[in-house]
């Protein structure tokens, strides 16, 4: 690793390309009603510091945390730049949370600013602390109103080991962990998903992923702004809207998961000056809806590998000849392996848990908020432990086996919900599927699946899908019961909350 990684910050990635590139486009923004507006790295900055200046009259100052209940916004960026040029850290929440998800962050991290929405003002003030400043803003705001020129503030010099955030993880699987990210991280984030990319100042980004997720903030904008490209930020995402927005602002780049792709070959169409050079996107799409992408995309989308804990994605698929069912490779300046339960790394081909090297606050996260117990017990030595299966090729390609989780042991024998999902999705009348164990009172456990039809008025048979699975996978693994829904139960980026789908189990 370059010894500067360790001097890096957030902060002083801003400063950089604000001086080095003050006229160049940093920020576009595209809001509900179409419109579009438009700054540079020197106007941007000016926003950001008339935002400070109110955050200091607010009493927000070195180690202070600020809380965002937004969507995409650009008054969403200007606080977290403010925020952590200051030596402060924001908490970003789902604007659409209800009062007892936003109360749990706000009880948890104890802001001293928070900013919503003001059409969402009641659900957030009845969670919010009698002790906190609540700004209200209009997420279609693109002057930045609440923020008017102030005094100057003078800006102090952040330190890479300050906390600059707490992200709540997605809760796929039960309660959120509270996960702090250093100035360092963001840093490095920044550092390797843009040499990943080889992105260069004239790229720009597409972000139609919440802000407030991981995904958005290290890949896209913590990338760009490393670099001094550009970022064209939607509200939100739109399937059918997806490409034109690519189009209209000559995007180069975006990021993507595998549900979203999903949904833009389900609603989307091949659209005229689509011309991305470059896409990443998270978890398995089958191989022709992989094909069809591409040829829409203009480029052969990547996979990638990352958790809001490993920092960047220590995965990444190459760009000469990326495969839609790998996860590609190490990504240069990452240390991945996959270790057995003993904590020795596997052979080549043979299955074993994702485990991830670094240093704490540098490049993995710091720690999980208020619980040393829940940290320590995530590392094996300087091993980060994903709770991920996968196997390693003798080529250097990793492949998912699926969470720990998501192994079932039927009548003993090891079952991977992962593959029985893809062999599910392969039915070309179904457009995806979830697979999880059932108890079983002669098997222990076995595969049950819930599966959403291509077109819900015409869905397969529940026998034409047992016989599909039975003619490609072992007894074991056909699911014992197949219920239709209208979609999954999902986060605001896609992944399935198969907990949800537990208690439909369990019932």
């Amino acid at each position: 690793m370059n010894a500067r990684d360790d001097e890096d910050t957030l902060a002083g990635a801003w400063a950089r390309s604000v001086a080095s590139r003050p006229d160049d486009t940093f920020l576009i923004f595209e809001g509900p009603d179409g419109a579009v507006t438009e700054w540079t790295y020197a106007e941007f900055d000016s926003k950001v510091a008339n935002v400070a200046a109110l955050l200091v009259d607010a009493g927000v100052g070195r180690g202070s945390s600020v809380h965002l209940a937004l969507t995409n916004c650009p008054t969403f960026v200007a606080v977290w730049m403010a925020t952590n040029r200051l030596g402060g850290w924001i908490v970003p929440s789902d604007p659409m949370g209800k009062t007892p998800e936003l109360a749990d962050h706000i009880d948890r991290t104890s802001p001293t600013v928070g900013f919503c929405s003001t059409a969402r003002s009641a659900t957030y003030r009845a969670a919010s602390r009698p002790s906190m400043t609540i700004i209200e803003i209009d997420e279609t705001d693109v002057d930045l109103t609440p923020f008017p020129a102030l005094t100057p503030v003078g800006w102090p010099t952040p330190r890479p080991a300050d906390r600059a955030a707490v992200m709540f993880t997605s809760g796929t699987t039960g309660r959120p962990k509270g996960v702090e990210i250093t100035q360092a991280n963001y840093a490095f984030a920044g550092k390797v998903m843009a040499d990943a990319a080889a992105l260069q100042p004239n790229d720009r980004q597409l972000v139609v992923l919440p802000l407030f997720h991981a995904n958005a903030q290290y890949y896209s904008f913590a990338s760009a702004i490393w670099v001094g490209a550009s970022v064209a930020l939607m509200h939100t995402f739109s399937a059918s809207g997806f490409l034109e927005q690519a189009a209209r602002h000559r995007a180069t780049c975006a990021s993507l998961f595998a549900a979203p792709i999903r949904m833009i070959l389900a609603r989307g169409r091949p659209t005229p000056g689509v011309s991305l050079r470059h896409c990443w996107y998270a978890q398995n799409i089958a191989d022709d809806q992989y094909e069809t992408i591409s040829g829409w995309l203009g480029c052969r989308p990547r996979q990638l590998y990352g958790m809001t804990e490993t920092i960047p994605a220590v995965l990444t698929d190459h760009a000469d000849d990326p495969q839609p069912g790998s996860m590609g490779y190490v990504t240069p300046g990452c240390e991945v392996e996959v270790h057995d339960a003993d904590g020795n790394r596997t052979p080549d081909g043979a299955v074993g848990e994702l485990v991830i090297g670094g240093r704490r606050g540098a490049q993995l996260f710091a720690a999980y908020l208020d619980d040393p117990a829940t940290t320590e017990a995530s590392f094996r030595g300087e091993w980060f432990l994903s709770g991920d299966r996968a196997r390693r090729e003798s080529n250097g390609r990793f492949f998912f086996d699926g969470r720990r989780s998501d192994v079932l042991k039927v009548a003993g024998e090891n079952v991977s919900t992962v593959e029985v999902e893809a062999v599910l999705s392969a039915h070309p009348m179904v457009l995806e599927a979830s697979v999880l164990g059932a108890p079983d009172e002669v098997r222990d456990e076995v595969p049950v699946a819930f599966v959403v039809a291509v077109d819900p008025g015409q869905p397969p048979s529940i026998d034409e899908l047992t016989q599909w699975c039975a003619d490609r996978l072992a007894k074991a693994k056909v699911p014992r019961d197949i219920t239709f829904l209208d979609e999954l139960p999902r986060t605001s980026v896609g992944k399935i909350r198969k907990f949800i789908l537990k208690e439909k189990v369990d019932v």
